[in-house]
């Protein structure tokens, strides 16, 4: 340890800071993934027959991730403190796969947005539906989800539709007129998918430099250990 002097050590200390900030981000998105996965008011989404499968394979890939910059912020923080090549060769290899798996992911979700759109909207109406021939609670509970998070209700938006008991609370004219759900989902997916992509770019860049950074680091502390 302390073997690298001047700007590499004030690169040694910006990779510290930087992987325990994205260890912090994996910490939050596992927990979140897993408040999807287990919360009292998503678990129905789990339990219903015909559930999309964009849904839980969003959910999974949201564990895996979180575990994973887990990792490689835990390897990061470690090699860079410590000094240790063979641990920045790891950070390396964790973080480009994570690049890589940004990059796939970012792909498919763009040349797939149609058909999660659709599927996500025929989940909705189907559960609705069933919802009104059995009340279920696990059918319950699926609504109120989708319904709460994005702020809908029913299939039309009016006071025509008939499972009320699932919908957000609203007050004054908006109980006559509020936004129909398939509406909502498209307008979570096509107005906000500019937010999306400027957040995976950004996240895409840190990455790069993450890379950089660490390879500089680490041919430095070979470098300065050949001399000594």
């Amino acid at each position: 340890m302390g073997v690298v002097t001047g700007g590499v050590s004030c690169i040694k200390y910006l990779m510290f800071a930087f992987n325990f900030l994205f260890w912090l981000a994996g910490t939050g998105v596992l927990a979140v993934a897993l408040w999807l996965r287990f919360d009292k008011k998503t678990e129905g989404l789990f339990q219903v027959e015909g559930s999309p499968t964009a849904f839980f394979t969003g959910v999974y890939i949201l564990i895996v991730a979180g575990a994973l910059m887990m990792v490689v912020g835990f390897l990061g923080c470690c090699g860079a403190i410590r000094e240790s090549p063979c641990m920045l060769g790891l950070f390396f290899i964790f973080l480009l796969v994570l690049f890589a798996a940004e990059v796939a992911a970012g792909i498919w979700g763009l040349s797939n947005k149609d058909t999660i759109v659709n599927e996500l909207k025929d989940f909705y109406r189907q559960t609705y539906k069933n919802y009104q021939d059995t009340k279920q609670e696990a059918l319950k509970e699926a609504l109120r989800a989708i319904q709460y998070s994005l702020q809908c209700c029913g299939t039309t938006g009016t006071a025509f539709d008939v499972a009320q008991d699932t919908c957000p609370k609203k007050e004054g004219l908006q109980v006559l007129v509020t936004t129909s759900c398939p509406a909502a989902i498209d307008d979570l997916f096509n107005s906000k998918l500019h937010i999306i992509g400027g957040v995976g770019i950004g996240i895409g860049v840190i990455m790069i430099f993450g890379m950089i950074f660490s390879m500089l680091l680490c041919c430095a502390i070979k470098r300065t250990r050949e001399v000594v």
